[in-house]
């Protein structure tokens, strides 16, 4: 999810606009165009992986979406009504998940990931956003009025933007994170989405690369120090003020501890819900972009360059136990107790673990 190739393709998607090229008179929308099936697809970068159940999805560039069973990993492409760049997914359950990417595109799957639809793009994104703060607005709220106003001033870029997380708590209840600090919140599968932004101690409008729940909290993480949680009682994600200013790329949260991680292998450990962090002694100076969670419990994480470390009960020390030799590293899952998959720049591929007592 979320790294220097996702900074590299947002500030890409974001020059175009920016710099008004003219677009070919053959130009097909990417949003409107289903992804190209090709053999190729296997080959090609995948950005995010995860499980849903027994079944492995992965997505990446140009709306390519992989499946396959974990019991034999056998990969093959299914087909995407976009054609977008997919940077995330998130499996509340087996049969029901939400991929996220580019031009502020979500699909989703109730049939754990065969056949997807568009759900939403990042011109309904605008609709959804403008609508509600103009609302808020109307009745007074100086700060709707603010954001109904920045919405206006970029009216031609923020579709655009890109989603750049997604995680859903259950089959219900889920949020959307992305460029310059967009949140969006739903308590009906999708169906309705609230726009949060305004809640957030995020005044530079940073971009959001993670989120992730624990129980009844939600973590947000972010660039130049940007880590975020979700205050109950007021509604608004609160800073953490973690000891680092350099750019978070994920949040793992687990058991009332949250680990942080991102640029140059920097990692925070906090076990009281972000109030104070210790740094984590991770042996790299590899950027961290993803982890999951072993069988046994330990959180395993993965750096762009293909280091595969693990996080061992209350330790403050990371043991590398494997590395991916295949491309540059997006993400992690887990395959079986010894085995990881790492989305990779060449595909999906398996790893073998060591050191797992």
């Amino acid at each position: 999810m979320r790294l220097f190739h996702l900074t590299t393709c947002l500030i890409a998607t974001l020059g175009i606009s920016f710099n008004a090229i003219a677009t070919p008179l053959n130009f097909s929308d990417p949003v409107e165009r289903p992804a190209l099936l090709t053999g190729s697809s296997i080959r090609a970068p995948v950005m995010a992986i995860a499980h849903a159940g027994s079944t492995l999805i992965a997505v990446g560039q140009r709306g390519h979406i992989l499946r396959a069973a974990s019991s034999d990993s056998t990969w093959h492409q299914v087909g995407a009504p976009v054609s977008t760049d997919l940077v995330a997914v998130s499996f509340p359950s087996p049969g029901r998940g939400w991929a996220v990417g580019h031009d502020g595109v979500v699909l989703r799957t109730v049939d754990g990931g065969a056949t997807w639809t568009r759900q939403m793009d990042g011109n309904e994104a605008y609709k959804i956003q403008l609508a509600y703060y103009e609302k808020l607005g109307a009745s007074g709220d100086a700060t709707a009025q603010r954001e109904a106003s920045r919405l206006k001033k970029n009216a031609s870029r923020t579709p655009a933007w890109p989603f750049l997380d997604v995680w859903f708590r259950n089959d219900s209840d889920g949020y959307l994170v992305g460029a310059f600090g967009i949140v969006l919140h739903t308590s009906d599968a999708g169906k309705n989405w609230v726009p949060l932004t305004d809640r957030l101690d995020n005044p530079q409008r940073m971009h959001l690369y993670a989120i992730q729940g624990d129980q009844d909290d939600v973590y947000i993480a972010g660039e130049h120090g940007t880590a975020l949680r979700l205050d109950p009682a007021t509604g608004r994600f609160r800073s953490m003020n973690p000891p680092y200013t350099g750019s978070f790329f994920g949040v793992a949260a687990r058991d009332g501890q949250i680990v942080i991680y991102g640029l140059n292998g920097h990692a925070f450990l906090s076990e009281d819900r972000g109030r104070t962090w210790k740094a984590l002694n991770t042996g790299t100076t590899q950027t961290i972009v993803g982890h999951t969670t072993t069988p046994k419990g330990d959180l395993l994480f993965a750096t762009s360059g293909g280091k595969i470390m693990r996080l061992h009960g209350t330790s403050i020390d990371f043991d590398e136990v494997g590395v991916a030799k295949a491309g540059e590293i997006f993400g992690i899952t887990m395959f079986n107790e010894h085995t990881a998959v790492v989305a990779t720049s060449v595909g999906p591929k398996s790893v073998q673990l060591s050191n797992q007592d």
